[in-house]
């Protein structure tokens, strides 16, 4: 049957500990940068920039930088000049626990529209949920600029207490498809109601009307918006090149995951996993209910999957088509080796700080952002081949 007994023991003070996406830690010092000879990884990394509690970034055509900040900013950073301007406009948002701005995404067409997406958690009747939103991104002459003619297109049903698992990554297709994740919001049962798009991965138009071909489009409705369901935290949605859809999920007390994402499929949460609760009592492996898919990959211990992207760049051509998950709790860059339908670990490096985000930059190199644990700061940095330009700032940096 469907449990739905933790709530009141995942709040408060269990907040921290539901799914490794916890605020309750000050990032851990690294070197500035390392040479791949000071500790085995196969690349070098370079702190490039740091910025307040940082979520989500995407690089402009002309090779500057969106980030956002968790509290409600948007930064404008160029990595060529190291200047940044903030960006106007940002919708109101709801911080606290998980809660705040959160992912950055272009349209498909941004350089004939100017336009972007903005997901963050908001206020309203019943506590708080995710929301999207479209606006024109207009850059003036200082190095800033704001979001102009900013729509709603997407919210969370319900709103609900509390300020964990909103999920609400973005991502499009390459039939110009938006796709955002959202979270089941710590209350269980939604994951499974059709009446909700909690614990859901979905699928709309970039002007967030309702694809006809969607799998429950006839239901009407928010099960209308529903690709997949069963989802319990997903912090990473990406396509690969067959247009395949991955998606990276926090599970409960172990049983992180990664799913092939596929039309109308029920992922199983909460009433399988490969967890269990965070009072102890269990819930039923995968392996025993054919009904819902089993994940491609499960991780206990858990990695805390947050940022993902799958590489195609010219630094790393060894790691083309490899994807690469930032983690939380386990302070790693996680690399998956893919084989059509099926996935594994390859490798695991040790950042030794929590990874919120993941990019490729027009320069092939990869990107990270650090986690910034309540309020504080994380750093963006820049991962390139040894000796590819990055300094070896030496080991006490």
């Amino acid at each position: 049957m469907i449990k739905h007994l933790l709530a009141a023991a995942c709040a408060a003070t269990l907040l921290a500990a539901c799914n490794g996406d916890t605020t309750a830690s000050s990032p851990t010092p690294t070197p500035t940068a390392q040479a791949a000879a000071a500790d085995g990884r196969p690349f070098a990394v370079e702190e490039v920039a740091r910025f307040a509690e940082p979520w989500a970034m995407t690089f402009l055509p002309d090779g500057r930088l969106l980030v956002t900040e968790k509290a409600g900013t948007l930064k404008l950073y160029d990595p060529e000049r190291d200047t940044r301007g903030d960006i106007g406009g940002v919708p109101e948002v709801a911080y606290g626990g998980q809660g705040g701005f959160g992912d950055v995404v272009l349209h498909p067409r941004f350089a004939d529209n100017g336009t972007v997406y903005v997901s963050y958690a908001e206020a309203g009747d019943g506590g708080a949920g995710a929301a999207v939103a479209r606006a024109t991104l207009t850059l003036d002459g200082s190095g800033g600029g704001a979001l102009e003619n900013v729509e709603v297109i997407w919210r969370q049903v319900p709103k609900v207490s509390g300020q964990g698992h909103y999920g609400h990554r973005i991502a499009f297709d390459r039939d110009g498809m938006l796709w955002i994740t959202s979270g089941e919001r710590q209350k269980f049962d939604p994951a499974q109601d059709m009446q909700a798009n909690l614990g859901k991965i979905i699928r709309l138009n970039d002007d967030g009307s309702v694809p006809a071909d969607n799998p429950f489009a006839d239901r009407g409705g928010v099960a209308a918006q529903i690709w997949s369901l069963g989802h319990r935290n997903p912090l990473g949605i990406v396509f690969d090149d067959d247009g395949r859809l991955w998606a990276p999920e926090m599970g409960p007390k172990g049983g992180d995951e990664l799913n092939l994402v596929e039309k109308g499929v029920n992922y199983g949460y909460p009433i399988v996993s490969d967890g269990e609760h965070y009072d102890g009592r269990p819930i039923p492996d995968h392996s025993t209910n054919p009904d819902y898919r089993t994940p491609v990959i499960s991780w206990t211990p858990v990695i805390s999957p947050a940022g993902f992207i799958i590489y195609d760049g010219g630094q790393f051509p060894e790691w083309q088509g490899n994807g690469f998950i930032g983690g939380l709790s386990s302070q790693s860059l996680v690399r998956i080796a893919f084989d059509g339908d099926s996935a594994r670990e390859a490798e695991r490096f040790d950042m030794g700080t929590r990874i919120r985000e993941v990019e490729q930059g027009p320069d092939g190199a990869i990107w990270l952002l650090e986690d910034g644990s309540r309020g504080g700061e994380g750093r963006l940095m820049r991962l390139t081949p040894p000796g590819a330009g990055a300094t070896d700032a030496g080991a006490d940096a």
